[in-house]
């Protein structure tokens, strides 16, 4: 408690601002997911009795026609209460048409789904709203995100430590990761201390210590020392070729590797674009890597206008793009429409490939996080403008959706899983085989809960 007393008031506004914002991007969250409960259920025609942000005793309530809506003292959920939960409570012909037990089986699927499904429509809205601005929007894949080394700066310190494209980095420190964003962080914190990596080179784990270089970089004005490995760049992978530019003439072809320019070797895409720019309408002899064959394309860079530090000049481009397979960019706001689909789904694949590989033990448990992380990240995304905690909802949102619908009793996915028993052996299941179901999910995801909060106190600690 004398700790707690000690704390100045600036971490104490720091705190207060993030325990704000946690509630702002869990309240969005969980008012949607419950409104698309709601809204099912009442265009069914089922009758709401409670629609309540929050769980446990009540905060603030007011009766609207039949339905009470509550702010609940639990600040992690909410929830819908319907009539007719319990088969008992409908009694009359009347009753049993606005009980939700006494509905159809499809009806009563489309209510339990619609709170998952709205947590999709909000991120779909939220993507399609980002992309119709004209601002790029990242929608990675789960290789984008593995900590594998996909370009090594010629001279920097993994390249004289011996760290090659193509390895994977295992553990830092004897600290297992599992993403290249943990990577990255442990080299940022490291003050240029050597660090011992554990990477995967084919069929071989091998260990290597590394002392990451130190450069002077200006943020907010301030010159901080920043620490890096030479692997931090993008490797010189062509992902998309445009149509009617001077690599598309020369036979330049998606997925190929520049390896070569001029007999100069090429590591790095900034390294490639670099020498692409200072020759315009200069024939360029290019070596590329295209499914392991090596072969020599002559690519001549057509000039044009930009400005480099404030003067007008003439700069060679070809056609190509690389860094940005990760980065998603719509021409239209019409197409919008079109993108924000293939943006939800990007990053629901993702969602879902990462929970299979936690369970399959290919990436660390670690990453589970609970109310604490989240807290942080929202108190993190406000600190750097709105549209990060936008951003932020559009993730947390897809996350809350997915989870949902795993098969477990307690969850959506659960009660979906009955519905689907009931369809195949045209009944439903036993009363007691489903307190069963309920008090093992329940117990369930009181475990992941826990486990969360853990993950979250030891994050802390590890400060």
């Amino acid at each position: 408690m004398g700790s707690i007393m000690a704390w100045s008031p600036d971490v104490i506004w720091v705190l207060t601002q993030k325990l704000w914002w946690f509630l702002i991007v869990l309240g969005v969250l969980v008012s949607f997911h419950e409104l698309g409960h709601f809204l099912a259920a009442r265009w069914v025609g089922v009758r709401v009795l409670k629609f309540s942000l929050g769980f446990g005793p009540k905060l603030l309530g007011r009766q609207v026609g039949e339905t009470e809506y509550l702010v609940s003292a639990v600040p992690l959920g909410g929830y819908v209460k319907l009539f007719g939960e319990d088969e008992a409570e409908a009694l009359t012909p009347d009753e049993q048409r606005r009980s939700f037990a006494h509905q159809p089986l499809l009806r009563k699927m489309l209510i339990v789904a619609a709170g998952p499904g709205f947590n999709f429509l909000l991120a779909y809205l939220i993507f399609a709203g980002w992309l119709s601005t004209g601002a790029p929007l990242f929608v990675p894949t789960f290789k984008d995100l593995t900590p594998d080394i996909e370009a090594v700066l010629p001279g920097s310190p993994a390249d004289l430590a011996g760290l090659k494209v193509g390895d994977r980095v295992l553990r830092v420190d004897e600290k297992d990761i599992s993403t290249r964003s943990e990577l990255l962080d442990a080299v940022s914190k490291s003050d240029g201390k050597a660090l011992t990596l554990d990477i995967r080179r084919g069929d071989q784990v091998k260990t290597i210590v590394v002392t990451p270089g130190a450069a002077h970089v200006q943020e907010n004005g301030k010159d901080m020392l920043s620490y890096h490995l030479g692997i931090e760049e993008t490797p010189p992978v062509i992902t998309a070729v445009m149509s009617g530019t001077p690599a598309m003439a020369a036979g330049f072809k998606d997925g190929d590797r520049v390896v070569a320019i001029e007999g100069q070797a090429i590591h790095t895409w900034s390294q490639m674009t670099g020498m692409v720019k200072e020759s315009p309408n200069r024939p360029l002899h290019f070596q590329v890597d295209r499914d392991g064959r090596i072969l020599t394309l002559t690519v001549t860079p057509s000039a044009e206008k930009a400005i480099v530090d404030g003067k007008p000049v003439e700069v060679g481009k070809i056609g190509i793009s690389g860094p940005g397979r990760s980065v998603l960019r719509t021409s239209t706001p019409l197409l919008a429409a079109v993108d924000g689909l293939r943006a939800t789904w990007g990053w629901t694949e993702l969602t879902i490939v990462g929970i299979y590989k936690m369970i399959a033990g290919e990436i660390s448990s670690k990453n589970i996080g609970g109310p604490l992380t989240i807290a942080n990240i929202s108190g993190e995304a406000a600190a750097q403008g709105m549209s990060n905690v936008v951003f932020l909802i559009a993730i947390l949102s897809i996350n809350l959706g997915v989870l949902n619908l795993l098969p477990i009793p307690i969850l959506d996915g659960g009660h979906l899983l009955f519905f689907g028993i009931e369809a195949i052996q045209r009944k439903p299941l036993g009363e007691r085989q489903r307190e069963i179901a309920q008090q093992v999910g329940l117990l369930l995801l009181v475990g992941i809960m826990v486990f969360a909060f853990w993950n979250d106190i030891e994050r802390l600690i590890s400060r």
